[in-house]
């Protein structure tokens, strides 16, 4: 059965009768150095396409976590991939290699490599963007997504070098959620390093794969999330990722909150804990991944009732929910936004926020009034925005 046949396959039964995601195998003709044709010998991904009147023609490679010697494929991997596709992103759960079945690095290198090759070699079958292909992963899982968007370049003993491993394995953005990072500190999983490096074990490799170590300019940019409280993977290693990122000048976010254990996945039933999937939807919204969108640099002046506000803020909303919202900070009655932060070119609504103490007689309960109408009864404020947009002169009344 060819690819294109493989996705129809996939949306007429997945929407219809509900069945199990297709399995795509990584290397259809065999994986270079397998020990077996059984699906623990043969890696291959899932697929979740999005829906067609949803997708967005974004997609994300996801690595379940599992120490190296299991997968926790439902939490971490197919209950990902349906959050994925709730926001119209396509999602491929990666099945790896493990080194309880006698896998070791690089097998494991080799095959999330494949997996980005793979869905960007086919990404108009699957119609999506190949320049949006990120990867996520969760605790081993989230070494193995570290690796991918360190490694990029590397090229493991065994590649096939076929088509597909000629197209780039470097991924757009990269999620590494409570992620095994440190082979070699004190705070190093040594579940992972011991199933990971196998026989071979020693300080030299472990320091090799230490990926908090091969950070560099090229590597994309990266969100991550931790829990305070995760004593199975401590906190230490999102934050070396996290240091190392900031050290190189990669675009980096950090959430670590207290509360919370080891492997938690989404967790979207806690009111709190839970919330860190919202923190990830903005943080893709606002890197253009979910919605590609033109943006213009932007500066003006604010004042309420004729005299400038003396701090406050100016948020762009575009009509679209997926576009990039830009937030300009209001001092002095000025505000200024470059053209990478600026907002999207096109309609965007206005909500504008300032001190109370700028309106004499006005008291609330933040200090703080905030505002979608130039004056009381106006509607929405909403204007329409071009390249190289004049100074806005923007005014209020109250």
């Amino acid at each position: 059965m060819n690819l294109a046949a493989l996705i129809f396959f996939h949306f007429v039964f997945s929407i219809v009768l509900m069945a199990e995601p297709t399995k795509v195998p990584l290397w259809p003709q065999g994986a270079p150095g397998a020990k077996g044709q059984s699906e623990q010998d043969q890696p291959f991904i899932s697929l979740w396409l999005a829906a067609p009147d949803r997708a967005n023609g974004a997609a994300f490679v996801v690595c379940p976590g599992g120490g190296y010697g299991s997968l926790a494929a439902d939490h971490e991997g197919a209950q990902v991939a349906k959050w994925f596709n709730g926001l119209g992103v396509s999602a491929f759960v990666l099945h790896y290699r493990l080194g309880s079945q006698g896998y070791h690095y690089p097998v494991q290198l080799m095959d999330v490599q494949r997996a980005i090759r793979h869905v960007r070699a086919h990404a108009s079958d699957y119609h999506i963007d190949p320049q949006r292909i990120g990867i996520v992963g969760f605790s081993a899982g989230g070494h193995l997504c570290s690796m991918a968007a360190t490694l990029f370049d590397e090229k493991p003993t065994g590649m096939t070098n076929d088509a597909v491993d000629q197209v780039s394995a470097r991924p757009n953005v990269a999620v590494p959620t409570y992620p095994v990072i440190s082979m070699i500190e004190s705070y190093r999983h040594a579940g992972s390093r011991k199933n990971l490096l196998g026989p071979a074990d020693n300080d030299e490799l472990a320091a090799l794969v230490s990926t908090e170590r091969r950070v560099t300019p090229q590597t994309p940019p990266v969100f991550l999330f931790q829990t305070d409280e995760d004593t199975v993977v401590p906190a230490e290693n999102a934050v070396a990722f996290y240091l190392a990122c900031r050290r190189h000048g990669v675009p980096a976010e950090l959430h670590c909150y207290k509360p919370g254990p080891h492997g938690v996945g989404l967790f979207l039933g806690d009111p709190v804990l839970g919330t860190w999937s919202v923190h990830l939807c903005d943080w893709l919204r606002n890197q253009g991944f979910l919605k590609p969108s033109p943006r213009t640099a932007i500066q003006g002046t604010l004042k309420v009732n004729g005299s400038p506000v003396s701090w406050g803020s100016v948020v762009f909303t575009p009509l679209d929910a997926s576009a990039p919202v830009a937030c300009a900070r209001v001092m002095r009655g000025s505000f200024k936004l470059k053209p990478d932060q600026g907002p999207v070119i096109g309609k965007v609504k206005l909500t504008v926020s300032y001190s109370s103490a700028d309106v004499p007689g006005v008291e609330t309960p933040d200090g703080t009034v905030t505002t979608h109408e130039k004056s009381p009864g106006a509607g929405s404020w909403e204007i329409d925005l071009r390249e190289n947009h004049p100074n806005l002169a923007l005014e209020i009344t109250r």
